[in-house]
This record gives C-alpha cells, sequence and structure tokens, in this order.
C-alpha cells in the first residue's frame, strides 16, 4: 500500500526551502508568507498521518515503487506519528512567534524550512543510512540558524555544533557501516528479521555497530558529557531559533535512538548482551544527574534550560534503554512533551527578553506583574517541567518511574525522584525571582532593544515599566500561553498516547 502523505511530508518543506532564495532576487522577506503556507501543508498532512495511525492503519511508502531491499521506504507508526505531530505543531508556533520577533531574512526562512524537511525524514524513514542522510541536513540547517544573527559568539556556537554533531554522524555512519557487513542490507525491517536469526546478536561486529550507533546518535541528543555543543548553540541563537531547535533537534536524535533499538536492534539484543543494556542506562542516568546540577548553577536563563535539557534527554533516553513497556511508553510521552514545554520556555524568555531587555535571573525581578500573561505560561511550563499534575510532564515522569521499578532499576527510580527536586529548586528559584523579589533587588538590566511604535499587549501597566518595549506583539504573547494550555491540556492525554503507541510496543508482548 503506498501512502503519498509519508514522502509530501519531506518533500514539500525541500521544495519549499528553495523558492524564498528564488523570490528573494525580486521581493523582500517573502520567505514568511512561503515558510506559513508550507508549513500549514505540513500541519494538515501531519494530522492525516496521525489520525490514520491512530485507527490502526499499517502506514508506509516505498519510493518510486522500487522494492524496500534497494530502494527507499518510509514508514509511520505510533512512535514517529507523535513525533511528527510535535514537530508541525512547535515548527507553526515557532513561525507565529518569527512574524515579530525575526530574524526576517529570506534566507533564514530556508534553513528554517530546510530544517523541517530533516526532521520529517528522521522521523520517517525506514533505512538506517537515509537517517544518516536525514541527520545531516538536520544538522546543516541547524549549524546556519544558530549563526543566524551573524554575531561572532553565534558563529563560534554554531561551529562548536559543527565539528561535534560532524563527530557523532560519522560514528553512527561507521556503526551503520557494520551493520551493513554483518547482515548484507540497510533497511530496518529487513535488519530486525536477520539479526538474531541469520547473524548472532553477540556477533563482534553487530556489538561494536551498536556502540558506535548509540554514542553518535547520543552526541545529537546531547547526552552528558556528549552535550557540550548545546549551551552555547540555545544561548547564542536568536530567541526564535532557540525555540525551534531546542523543541525538536535534540528530540529527533533521541526518537532515532528508540526507532534503532527496538526497530533494528529490538530488546532481543539487550537480552543477549546486557552489558550493553547496563552501560546504555548507567550513561542516561549520569547525563540526568549531572544535566540538573549543572542547570542549578546557572544564572543565564538560556543556558539553564539548556542545562534542563541535558537532563530531560539524559531522563529519556534511559527510559529507552530499560526496555520495558511502562518505561518506553513514558520515554514516548516525555520526548513529545519535553520538546513542546521546551520550546514553550524558549518562547517566554524571548518576549521577556524583548520586553525588558534581559534574560538572567536576576534581571526577572518582579516581571511578573509587569508581563502578566507570560509570565503565568513561563510558570505553567515550569510547573510542567518539573512534572506537577495535570501536566504531560507529570504524566512522562510516572512512566517512567513506573517502568524503572518494574524493571528493578531503584537507582533510576530514585534519580528521576532527585531530578524532580533539582528541576524544583530551579523552577522555584525563577518564580520566586518573578513575583516576589522587589524589582530594586534586580540587577541592571541589559540594554533594551528599540522600540518600533506598536503596542505593550502582555497586559501590564506600561507605565510602570519604562524598559519595557512595545515590540512585543500579541500573538507573541498568545503563542505562547497556547503552548502552556497544550502542556496541561496533554496531560489528560494518557489514554490517547497509549492507544497511538499500542502497535509500537507489541515488541514487548
Amino acid at each position: 500500500m503506498s501512502n503519498l502523505e509519508l514522502p509530501l511530508l519531506v518533500a514539500v518543506p525541500i521544495v519549499a526551502a528553495t523558492l524564498p532564495l528564488l523570490f528573494g532576487l525580486k521581493f523582500d522577506e517573502v520567505g514568511w508568507p512561503v515558510a506559513l503556507l508550507a508549513t500549514l501543508v505540513e500541519t494538515g498532512l501531519a494530522a492525516r498521518v496521525v489520525g490514520r495511525v491512530y485507527a490502526g492503519e499499517r502506514y508506509f511508502h516505498q519510493l518510486g515503487g522500487y522494492d524496500r531491499q534497494y530502494g527507499i521506504e518510509l514508514a509511520a507508526d505510533g512512535l514517529s506519528a507523535g513525533v511528527v505531530a510535535l514537530i508541525a505543531v512547535v515548527a507553526l508556533l515557532v513561525l507565529g512567534f518569527a512574524r515579530r520577533a525575526g530574524p526576517r531574512r529570506n534566507s533564514f526562512y530556508s534553513a528554517y524550512l530546510l530544517l523541517l524537511a530533516g526532521l520529517m525524514g528522521v522521523s520517517l524513514t525506514g533505512d538506517v543510512f537515509n537517517l544518516f542522510v536525514f541527520l545531516e541536513i538536520t544538522g546543516l540547517a541547524t549549524y546556519a540558524l544558530v549563526a543566524a544573527d551573524r554575531s561572532g559568539r553565534a558563529a563560534l556556537a554554531a561551529l562548536k555544533y559543527l565539528i561535534l554533531g560532524t563527530a557523532g554522524a560519522s560514528l553512527y555512519l561507521v556503526g551503520v557501516g557494520y551493520l551493513l557487513l554483518a547482515t548484507g542490507t540497510l533497511n530496518m525491517a529487513e535488519l530486525a528479521g536477520t539479526l538474531g536469526s541469520e547473524v548472532a546478536y553477540t556477533d563482534p561486529m553487530v556489538v561494536a555497530s551498536f556502540g558506535f550507533v548509540a554514542v553518535g546518535l547520543s552526541v545529537k541528543a546531547a547526552v552528558f558529557p556528549l552535550h557540550t555543543w548545546m549551551p552555547d548553540a540555545y544561548a547564542e541563537s536568536p530567541d526564535t531559533v532557540t525555540a525551534y531547535i531546542s523543541g525538536l533537534a535534540s528530540t529527533v536524535g533521541a526518537y532515532a535512538l528508540a526507532r534503532l533499538i527496538y526497530s533494528v536492534y529490538t530488546v532481543e539484543f539487550f537480552a543477549a548482551v546486557p552489558l550493553a543494556q547496563r552501560a546504555f542506562v548507567a550513561a542516561a542516568t549520569l547525563s540526568v544527574v549531572a544535566g540538573s546540577v549543572l542547570a542549578v548553577t546557572q544564572s543565564e536563563v538560556k543556558r539553564m534550560l539548556a542545562y534542563s535539557s541535558v537532563a530531560q534527554f539524559g531522563l529519556v533516553v534511559a527510559a529507552f534503554g530499560l526496555a520495558t513497556e511502562q518505561a518506553v511508553l513514558g520515554g514516548a510521552i516525555h520526548l513529545v512533551g519535553h520538546g513542546l514545554m521546551k520550546s514553550g520556555l524558549f518562547l517566554a524568555v524571548g518576549v521577556l527578553g524583548l520586553a525588558h531587555g534581559t534574560r538572567d535571573v536576576g534581571g526577572y525581578a518582579n516581571l511578573g506583574y509587569r508581563s502578566p500573561v507570560t509570565v503565568a505560561a513561563l510558570g505553567v511550563l515550569l510547573l510542567g517541567l518539573v512534572g506537577v499534575p495535570p501536566s504531560i510532564g507529570f504524566l512522562g515522569k510516572w512512566y517512567i518511574a513506573w517502568g524503572a521499578v518494574e524493571a528493578g532499576a531503584p537507582v533510576v527510580a530514585g534519580v528521576v525522584l532527585f531530578s524532580t527536586l533539582l528541576t524544583l529548586l530551579y523552577a522555584a528559584r525563577l518564580l520566586e525571582t518573578l513575583y516576589f523579589r522587589p524589582a530594586d533587588d534586580a540587577e541592571p538590566a541589559g540594554p533594551s532593544p528599540t522600540a518600533d511604535g506598536a503596542v505593550r499587549s502582555d497586559g501590564g501597566d506600561a507605565s510602570a515599566d519604562p524598559d519595557a518595549d512595545p515590540s512585543v506583539s500579541v500573538g507573541m504573547v498568545a503563542v505562547t500561553a497556547l503552548v502552556a494550555a497544550l502542556t496541561v491540556a496533554l496531560g489528560f492525554a494518557g489514554p490517547a498516547f497509549e492507544t497511538l503507541l499500542a502497535p509500537f510496543m507489541e515488541v514487548f508482548l
């Protein structure tokens, strides 16, 4: 059965990425309308894919009609459909934010669309080599976006990400090479059928391939100590870019890890090579602790949230490594929930930065009364990140902790609780500063961006805030509030997630 929605999800943004540059020869600032049209099409296609997968349909497409032994296969199941939906929703929300916040160059929107295509490709490909190709497309577009404001610090952060990202991709490619030598195929479904039957899981080439693949993708997922590209990339990027890549770039890296473990190596690999599973879970658990501790020590909000991502992705990867039904379900839910929440948090930080000219914790004093809607949304998102119910953050952590107990891994269950307490610590520090620290105690804020004559839009008292920048639009605040509302609403969607992921979870039955 052929399903054109799958190739269109990749092809539409690739074709659209050329249009801003082409039309830019004649028109200025044509990039945003082109990106909006393409992203709306992507959102419609993603909704159709999720609807059909949720209904239990088998969903794949063979490009050019070639059999999967020779051609390229795209496939969607509950896990990939959830990630595709996350990509489409976050891309659309970030685009709404970018309308006022910028950047406005046509080249920026070409990179934005190219990243969208790469993310969709990673989520849908059924071939381990083409997964590498789409990871490279994602990486190249992300490097360009990080340096989008053309500052020296952003260029340095992009170069650092380029070097580490290329090293990670190279390690992944070496692992793919070992898999090809051992099995003679690159298709995920055929690999799963060959490993354990024609080629033993304990074959040295198979074990080595898992090691290279796991380390290479851990760089993409920013697992400690391979995370060092992330704080600089997040802190030095334009706010629009930070919100975009924080919710999606590392998310697809963690998704790729789950896809390779459960669709290629399968759970039987961990049973045959228990040392690989223990090392995988131990590394991820260390990432949770290290990321949480580093986040607590930060005074710059974007860096704090970046280190928070190191901990949260460690939590997701540990869940995938535990290989129990509840843990993997929790990992998948937290993967989607974290992507949504982290994008929303960086959008809120971007609004406050534009309005008040600060991104330091000390500069946030009393902003809860100056930008009440944005700060309320930020508070909801922080509580979701902590795991306070009802929120999707609570839902994911609950299943992960349950899975850790089920797997007989009390250390991982304890780390989930420890990480939650540390997340509460830096979230409470931010909220206390926003609502209870007098503005007179605030550290001097940086220079406020130049106002452009628009109206104040966050419901606060503009006369009481001489530093406020009226360039913050109603739409930017509304997008942030919408993400906060989705974070709470999805906290009630546990049964829907279970239904969507049921076919994927059959590997545990």
